[in-house]
């Protein structure tokens, strides 16, 4: 007598606000999930969505989810402050949860999700696509496992991105939505650096935002960067909605790894200067090496499926995943205590300052 197969993950989706969903939809299909319904509120996602997912049917309550024994997983891309409510309701009901990132916007949230996912033994999953879902950014961290730098030292990651104003939601702009830019992009980064960094022993060392380019958006800020310090390594990261439109993609992100006995570069959305995407090079006692990344798998999906099945923690652990999200929202709470000026009031000052030193000089 041979074992019949284990059916399908059948999944489900709740909130369509960021189109990042469809991405996470994709990776689930491509593991062998099977999407079989969603909830949106606004009639215009949902209509977008399921001519993408024809397959899935739309509810009309988020009950009919929550109760469907048969839904093991629920996604979700709501608008940001809205996603911890969903993934601890969905938890309560049973079921898995995969969110996009940020999974919580405020500490609290974190706090109530880390709870619920304890008494609950739920799967509590952050989509951190920005390696999940890049070849060369995952191939990067594997070459830092395999010892191809000696120990990890230090990462640097720059992550430009274009803020196309005209085609974003209102509650882009309202941090109390979408949690800030810090508690939003930071989180790829803080994802990135306690892999290679491979403790969850960090500290939030400096944080700080600001609004440079949208000052009539008061409560945006379109930059932030911050520090990580861990036992023997660290790391800085700038974020920022200042990509210029001249460049084909959304932002020139870059990581640069240090070891001990090498370092790596990752060009993680274009080469400039070349026809090609993204782009490695490893540079070691024997030379600068361009490294081969296209054939690397993106295993995230597949682990998940393997962890919902099995109860396992594979595809992230649920201290990493909680750990990564607490970073970032502990960066945007210091950046925001960081100085109680607003961002065009610290420019007049320093604007103030440098016209007094010109004077200085005349």
């Amino acid at each position: 007598m041979t074992n019949s197969p284990e059916p399908p993950v059948r999944f489900a989706v709740v909130g369509l606000n960021h189109s990042h969903i469809y991405m996470q939809v994709e990776c689930m299909q491509t593991a062998g999930g099977h999407l079989v319904a969603y909830y949106s509120a606004e009639d215009d996602l949902a209509a977008s969505f399921g001519k993408a997912f024809p397959e899935a049917r739309r509810v009309s309550e988020l009950s009919a989810i929550l109760e469907d024994p048969s839904v093991r997983l629920v996604l979700t891309a709501a608008v940001p402050s809205e996603r911890a409510g969903i993934a601890l309701r969905a938890m309560r009901h049973g079921k898995d949860v995969m969110t996009d990132k940020p999974g919580a916007t405020t500490l609290d949230q974190l706090a109530e999700l880390r709870r619920v996912q304890a008494e609950t033994g739920r799967i509590f999953s952050v989509y951190y696509e920005g390696r999940l879902e890049n070849r060369a950014t995952t191939l990067a961290c594997n070459l830092v496992s395999q010892g191809a730098i000696g120990r990890f030292v230090h990462l640097t990651s720059l992550a430009p991105h274009a803020i196309r104003r005209e085609d974003r939601p209102a509650w882009f702009f309202q941090p109390q939505l979408s949690g800030g830019i810090l508690a939003d992009l930071a989180t790829h980064s803080c994802d990135q650096f306690l892999l290679l960094a491979g403790t969850l022993d960090v500290e939030v060392a400096f944080a700080r935002e600001a609004n440079w380019a949208n000052e009539a958006i008061r409560a945006f800020t379109d930059f932030g960067e911050m520090c990580l310090s861990g036992p023997d390594c660290s790391a800085y990261f700038r974020l920022d909605w200042l990509s210029p439109p001249g460049l084909p993609v959304y932002g020139d992100g870059r990581m640069f790894i240090v070891g001990t006995e090498g370092s790596i570069e990752v060009r993680e959305c274009i080469d400039l200067g070349r026809d090609t995407s993204e782009a490695v090079f490893l540079v070691d006692r024997s030379g600068v090496h361009r490294m081969k990344h296209s054939g690397t798998e993106l295993p995230y999906g597949r682990q998940l499926v393997a962890d919902i099945l099995e109860r396992t923690e594979t595809a992230m652990s649920q201290a990493h995943c909680f750990k990564a999200t607490e970073l970032a929202l502990q960066a945007e709470s210091k950046a925001r205590q960081f100085d109680d000026e607003t961002p065009r009031a610290r420019r007049n000052v320093a604007a103030a300052v440098f016209n007094t030193a010109q004077s200085d000089h005349t």
